[in-house]
């Protein structure tokens, strides 16, 4: 029984980590008129260049919708991605 119990815990826990990455995808699509493919390539890009776990990334940015606050590295980082993805004729180009 006890085993059942940390399974279901494990899968709760996998289940709001996901939504959280998803929202953050959702954000990333607010501000750039990207695919939400691209918006995960972002979200992961910022994760692998600031070495900062891919789920913690996603509740900043998510966290950044709500406060329009986000520490300058994520938010550095973050333009720099959305550069790289930027579709053709948008304003990084």
């Amino acid at each position: 029984m006890a085993e059942l119990r940390e399974e279901n815990a494990q899968l709760e826990e996998a289940m709001r980590a996901h939504a959280v990455v998803d929202q953050a995808v959702g954000v990333i699509l607010a501000v750039a008129r990207l695919t939400p493919g691209q918006g995960r390539d972002v979200l992961g890009g910022v994760s692998e260049v600031t070495g900062i776990k891919l789920g913690h990334v996603a509740e900043l940015i998510v966290g950044w919708a709500r406060s329009g606050r986000l520490c300058s590295d994520i938010r550095t980082e973050l333009d720099q991605q959305l550069l790289r993805h930027a579709p053709p004729g948008s304003a990084g180009d």
